[in-house]
């Protein structure tokens, strides 16, 4: 990790988040963009909130089967929203202050079902061993292209919240297989011992909203609003859209030995980044490249990268260019070495 972005995050040894590039952007280019502003995580914050109220508002007010359908289906993608305001607390990137980031962060998190401390754990071992044997998200990404069928079966298990269980499992810490290396993550082990205590907090504070909310929802008459709105969409439509995303962003690759081709940006439009890369989330390259730079940089970042020849090579890509690769035919696994950071 470059003295830089150790900087900016104020992280200590065991919290923080690496740069991993090899060719690197001239440091009065970079330092701009990792320049926190609040007023813009603000009202990223406010607009991810504001749409699920208001979209609840109008699933009540005009309550039938047909606005609990349109409801579930918009509410899934923003529930996904509030997770990468999760992701970019856990990376310190939504305020200076650490308190406010990680309340904003904790609070989005735990209405999502997700401890933001604990995730934050797992979080950096995938960015600081991106494709190698301490990678704890290979175990979803891993291994594609599958074949078509095997997808398919995957996002209609999702569909079906026959999969959520497994999500939660592993964003509370659970151990889990590499598929590549046979090897057992066990990511709580690679952590400071204050991220380790405020990970345990976290998740007591997240299993006792989740296991609270359902009575005090049903003893105020609101159960069923709760659980059409809200619970089913997160073990539904959100499990289908995290798979969906990651496989996108991690899966069918031709080279892990690099971030600029262990990871995929995709260029997309509005439609595509509501339901799939919300808060710039589609730039992802950039964002192993440089964990430091905050979501609304990202599209600066990538501008500065690309006049600097550093994306020559990189897996940048449109959505329909990624979906036929993660959908193809299985193929042989990548034999060669991945080199450490």
């Amino acid at each position: 990790m470059s003295i830089h972005a150790m900087k900016a995050r104020g992280a200590a040894a065991g919290e923080e988040f690496r740069d991993d590039v090899r060719r690197k952007l001239p440091p009065e280019v970079l330092a701009p963009l990792t320049e926190l502003a609040p007023l813009r995580s603000t009202l990223a914050v406010a607009h991810t909130f504001g749409s699920i109220a208001l979209v609840l508002a109008l699933a009540v007010t005009f309550w039938s089967v047909a606005a609990a359908i349109i409801a579930i289906i918009l509410i899934a993608p923003l529930q996904h929203g509030l997770f990468i305001l999760a992701h970019d607390a856990a990376h310190y990137r939504l305020y200076r202050t650490r308190w406010l980031n990680d309340l904003i962060g904790r609070l989005a998190g735990t209405l999502g079902g997700i401890p933001m401390c604990a995730y934050r754990v797992i979080h950096r071992l995938h960015h600081n061993h991106l494709y190698q044997a301490q990678d704890p998200d290979i175990a979803l990404h891993g291994g594609y292209p599958h074949g078509k069928a095997y997808l398919l079966k995957k996002l209609g298990k999702d569909l079906c919240g026959l999969t959520a269980w497994k999500t939660y499992a592993y964003f509370f810490g659970a151990p889990a297989l590499n598929t590549r290396t046979n090897v057992v993550q066990r990511p709580l082990d690679d952590t400071s011992p204050k991220l380790r205590e405020a990970a345990r907090q976290d998740r007591w504070v997240v299993l006792g909203f989740h296991l609270g909310m359902p009575v005090v929802a049903f003893a105020t008459g609101w159960g069923l609003y709760y659980i059409v709105l809200w619970v089913v969409p997160l073990a539904t439509g959100l499990q289908a859209i995290l798979r969906l995303r990651a496989v996108c962003e991690h899966g069918a690759l031709s080279d892990y030995s690099s971030p600029l081709t262990a990871a995929r940006t995709h260029l997309v439009g509005a439609l595509q980044r509501f339901f799939l890369f919300p808060h710039h989330v589609g730039y992802h390259v950039e964002h192993h490249l440089y964990p430091a730079v905050p979501h609304y940089h990202l599209p600066a970042l990538h501008a500065a990268l690309e006049r600097h020849g550093i994306l020559e090579g990189a897996e940048i890509h449109r959505l329909g260019e990624t979906l036929p690769r993660i959908f193809a035919d299985a193929q042989p696994r990548l034999s060669s070495a991945v080199s450490s950071n």
